[in-house]
């Protein structure tokens, strides 16, 4: 099992900061920054979302999380997945934490946009496939 942000979302950020980066022909020098840093920000992300797949997966060992600075593997009796739901300023976002519960101590949080899927969905996926034997 393998999740990962949706390639419809990534080329529609790639699209958008392709358009802010022309854009930037069009302002005066001060707007040529800020449009400039909003181009440079979606491209990156969308180049992120691109390079880094599958973002998480699960195989039989346990479970892998991609990242800019190398990949993190968690087995599975090392692994506790839980959703977490916050609010702040109205809006209820939530999380799907991976923890590696031996002397590791590692904490990886991973968002809707991050998995693709809603985070529970993926947590059940998790705890069906192995997380907690």
């Amino acid at each position: 099992m393998h999740w990962s942000p949706r390639i419809g979302e990534a080329v529609a950020m790639a699209a958008a900061g392709v358009a802010l980066a022309l854009a930037t022909l069009l302002v005066d020098p001060v707007g040529r920054v800020l449009v400039g840093g909003g181009a440079v920000l979606l491209l990156g992300l969308a180049a992120r979302d691109l390079l880094l797949r599958p973002r998480l997966r699960a195989d039989a060992h346990g479970v892998t999380v991609r990242a800019i600075s190398g990949g993190t593997t968690i087995a599975w009796p090392a692994l506790r997945a839980r959703v977490r739901t916050s609010r702040r300023w109205g809006l209820r976002a939530r999380t799907l934490e991976l923890e590696d519960v031996t002397d590791d101590a590692v904490l990886v949080v991973l968002g809707r946009r991050e998995l693709g899927q809603d985070p529970d969905a993926v947590a059940r996926d998790l705890h069906a496939a192995g997380a907690g034997r």
